[in-house]
């Protein structure tokens, strides 16, 4: 069973996805932190992110992969290194390049068919692209204003400017030209502004199959 967590950033979608796989007893893959783990590996090699060549050319040269919730990058854990501001605030534009989306998605499907073909797997573009296919598909969705407030409370930064960043990433998401963030074709909104974590949890579960 492949479970297909999409939404934008804020929305809960890696603690809900985690929590739903405990539950569930599946694997849990985190994209996201491949795209991140790619865009480090194009800042540390000096290219510039716009280069959409020699941005793929980084990446697939790098070796990636997620042990246990932890990201490796050419076998060094940089799960921590991922979330730094500067990588936060290139990852749009390292993964808006087709090639590089095209061998990321890639090394998400190997994953998961290295896991048995049994996951839940969160990201933008999971129930679109990577696997259209899922057996539960869910999008997780809430006010940017909420969403804002999540991230400062988690970071410690400025909930306006954090609503600015929110919205430029939502507008740039949805408007690139690759993989574009969309509700997938089937999927079941889960609007998450006014629940607790619990009750969202709750709301997943409840979709999935009870014989997975």
């Amino acid at each position: 069973m492949i479970v297909a967590v999409d939404g934008p950033s804020g929305t809960g979608k890696s603690t809900v996805s985690r929590a739903v796989a405990r539950r569930r007893g599946l694997p849990h893959l985190d994209t996201g932190a491949f795209y991140r783990a790619a865009t480090l590996a194009v800042l540390r090699s000096g290219v510039s992110p716009g280069d959409a060549q020699a941005a793929s050319a980084v990446v697939a040269a790098a070796e990636m992969d997620q042990i246990e919730g932890r990201m490796y990058l050419d076998a060094e854990d940089v799960t921590e290194e991922i979330r730094s501001p500067e990588v936060t605030q290139t990852v749009s534009q390292v993964s808006a390049h087709p090639a590089v989306r095209e061998l990321l998605v890639d090394h998400q499907r190997r994953w998961v068919e290295r896991h048995g073909g049994r996951a839940v797997v969160e990201g933008r573009d999971i129930g679109s692209v990577v696997f259209p296919d899922a057996t539960v598909k869910i999008y997780l969705d809430a006010r940017p204003e909420v969403r804002a407030q999540r991230r400062a409370l988690e970071t410690g930064e400025n909930p306006e400017e954090v609503l600015g960043d929110i919205r430029r990433r939502d507008e740039y998401d949805s408007t690139r030209s690759a993989s574009p963030l969309t509700v997938p074709e089937g999927a079941v909104i889960v609007d998450t502004s006014d629940l607790s974590f619990d009750e969202v949890v709750e709301s997943v579960l409840a979709l999935l199959p009870a014989d997975s």
